[in-house]
């Protein structure tokens, strides 16, 4: 990579490892991946500890700063930190102590599992809050409910939340179409998609090659997608004329999908008030409904 004058913000440091991701090696991509996704543990951690999180040598994260103008680690890292200081009051506060409770935790019984999945989903939801834009709620919502036909594809750990988006939509009778992998059809139905339709796409590290794929084609036809995925630099990101990156907080055990989930529920719930037109009391119906 090219260096020159750093950025002098957060934001600004954000556009530039977007414009040259494409361009960076497999070490600085997941570099930036992390970066992105993380921004308060970078605020706060010292680079030995987010570079064993990453599985890179310090040394790269040292050279990653300095290929962006710095002169080392450190002075990238204060971009961070001043953009936590401007953060939610309290915001920081509540990370520190769920991060202190987690690292006091040595019960490794059944239910200290489920202690600790609790506390990783507490502060990935309180995260959603500080990350999610209203206009972004607000534009996804209208292009949901004015649309003729709402597809629907999420493959790999992505398709529960397509088909809870599904089974949401349909009980607001909302019509809706599921891009299913069964029988080797969603890319074909993908084609179908109108110009007065919508499509919600979810993906997440490793993106199935075959969600990429639809949504880079509707992408190019013009179509309005609505994303869900973990990070900015993900591949739904271009093609999504609104995108909700929702960073991945990698427990010891497996990924969460606690929080793209709320997010899903969050979108449909803003949905059936333009359904409605109830702005109060929003209602999605379930199937045992009489």
């Amino acid at each position: 990579m090219e260096t020159g004058t750093p950025p002098g913000d957060y934001e600004a440091l954000i556009r530039l490892i977007h414009e040259r991701y494409d361009q960076m090696s497999k070490t600085y991509q997941k570099i930036s991946v992390y970066l992105t996704q993380n921004p308060n543990e970078v605020a706060v951690q010292p680079v030995s500890t987010i570079a064993e999180k990453v599985g890179i040598h310090a040394s790269s994260f040292v050279r990653f700063a300095q290929a962006l103008g710095y002169n080392g680690f450190k002075e990238l890292q204060v971009l961070f930190q001043k953009r936590l200081s401007t953060a939610a009051p309290g915001f920081e506060a509540r990370s520190k102590a769920l991060r202190e409770e987690l690292a006091s935790r040595g019960d490794v019984s059944e239910i200290g599992f489920l202690h600790e999945l609790v506390i990783q989903d507490v502060s990935a939801l309180q995260a959603l809050l500080e990350d999610i834009s209203q206009d972004d709620l607000a534009l996804a919502s209208d292009l949901i409910h004015n649309a003729d036909t709402v597809f629907i594809v999420g493959q790999l750990r992505a398709e529960p939340i397509a088909l809870l988006i599904r089974y949401m939509l349909t009980m607001l009778g909302k019509r809706c179409i599921l891009l299913d992998a069964g029988g080797g059809l969603a890319t074909h139905m993908a084609r179908t998609i109108r110009g007065s339709d919508v499509m919600i796409a979810i993906s997440f590290r490793f993106y199935a090659n075959e969600v990429v794929s639809i949504v880079e084609n509707a992408g190019a036809e013009g179509m309005p997608i609505v994303a869900i995925t973990d990070s900015t630099l993900s591949p739904l990101a271009k093609s999504a004329r609104v995108l909700f990156a929702v960073p991945e907080r990698e427990h010891k055990y497996t990924r969460s999908l606690t929080a793209p989930i709320c997010l899903a529920q969050a979108l449909v719930v803003a949905v059936a008030a333009r359904v409605q037109d109830n702005k109060t009391t929003p209602h999605i119906p379930i199937a045992t409904e009489k």
